[in-house]
């Protein structure tokens, strides 16, 4: 049985306590830890976890996790603290399962992965989206050629949030978010861009802004074009102020469209260089597509399938903390380019300045100064996680 402490009972830890639940024979939380103990307890009753203890405090919970019997740990703080509270988890044996995005800056992402190896610990990254059958299928659609190789790609994290939203306390605000929606939205599609890709681009152009939220520092929208080393490109969207609330990836091939939500279109040439439908290749991907085993578990629940059997069999899991670094890289290139409105090129040195968080809050746009702060938002019923 593995015992979970979820630290940070705010919205998306709903999310993980159900998936934790869906598997009652091989886990049991038996922690619950929240600056705001109501806020645990709250959760504690909600989901009738009568046998988990209430801490106020990470620390607190530590010096209890022995006599709990603590293996595996849900961060689900906000991000200012996610390499702190990881680190300070994997220095006492635990595995951390770390919500998105890993941390603020590269600089705590290379301390957690030090962390980690040190004590021979798991350390996985939310990233829920890759478990969709969706996300899945397309990965394994491009991983087999038979669209071609990747020329140009379409990511789109698009979502709308109130005014309001950034008066809760930590968000908004460069030093406690580290960022906007770049950074804590589109994290899952630049996460998925890069599963698919398998490398980073070479170089980013981005331009950021805020238009609809001016209570906030940070950005609500922003454009990157990524360049390749093959030359092929992407552009990346994220964004708080679209109506709807869709995300998408699109990837042009040489031999074809594939896309998520589904969608398939293949073109050949006629002799004077013009297109028409290629309904045979079309067809094969549909039946390709249609081939590929669907999961058991998807979203959050596949997601903590996958770490618990990373616990039990001693494999890596499907996201690594490598994998988080490279999607905070992306990122962090993405703002570079956005403030110093230059294109950044790929990998950054660790002499870079935005290598580290306090680098970047020195370089950082402030769009707006943050003028209201809520110790919490009222409860709204269950969050949106993404719609493909």
């Amino acid at each position: 049985m593995i015992n979970v402490a979820i630290i940070g009972c705010g919205n998306i830890s709903s999310a993980h306590i159900d998936s934790y639940l869906i598997f009652p024979q091989r886990c049991k939380i038996v922690a619950l830890v929240d600056i705001y103990p109501e806020k645990a307890q709250q959760k504690k009753e909600q989901y009738n976890l009568n046998e988990a203890q209430v801490f106020a405090s990470h620390e607190e919970m530590l010096e209890n996790a022995a006599n709990l019997g603590i293996n595996l740990v849900s961060n689900c703080t906000p991000p200012y603290v996610h390499a702190s509270i990881a680190i300070n988890c994997m220095n006492k044996g635990l595995h951390v399962l770390v919500e998105k995005p890993m941390a603020t800056c590269l600089a705590e992402c290379d301390e957690m992965l030090e962390v980690q190896k040190k004590n021979n610990v798991i350390l996985t990254c939310g990233a829920q989206n890759r478990f969709l059958n969706i996300i899945s299928k397309l990965k394994v659609l491009a991983d087999s050629g038979i669209a071609g190789k990747v020329r140009c790609a379409h990511v789109d994290s698009l979502w709308w949030r109130g005014h309001c939203y950034y008066d809760l306390w930590w968000r908004g605000t460069w030093e406690k978010e580290g960022g906007g929606p770049t950074l804590n939205h589109a994290v899952h599609q630049i996460d998925m861009i890069n599963w698919i890709q398998k490398e980073l681009p070479i170089e980013v152009t981005a331009v950021l802004s805020n238009v609809m939220h001016d209570n906030s520092e940070v950005e609500d929208i922003s454009f990157a074009i990524l360049k390749y080393a093959d030359g092929a490109l992407a552009n990346v969207t994220s964004s708080v102020v679209h109506h709807g609330g869709t995300q998408s990836i699109v990837l042009q091939c040489e031999n074809a469209k594939i896309a998520a939500p589904f969608s398939v279109a293949a073109e050949k040439s006629k002799p004077n260089g013009f297109g028409e439908p290629n309904a045979e290749l079309e067809n094969l991907i549909k039946i390709k597509y249609d081939s590929i085993p669907e999961r058991e578990y998807e979203g959050f629940a596949g997601e903590i399938d996958d770490v618990l059997t990373a616990i039990e069999t001693g494999c890596e899991p499907l996201i690594t903390g490598v994998d988080g670094r490279m999607t905070v890289e992306l990122i962090t290139a993405m703002y570079k380019s956005g403030c110093t409105k230059q294109t950044v090129k790929l990998p950054l040195s660790k002499d870079d300045e935005f290598y580290t968080f306090e680098g970047i809050l020195k370089n950082a746009i402030r769009f707006y100064k943050k003028a209201n702060s809520v110790e919490n938002l009222g409860d709204s019923g269950p969050i949106m996680t993404g719609k493909f």
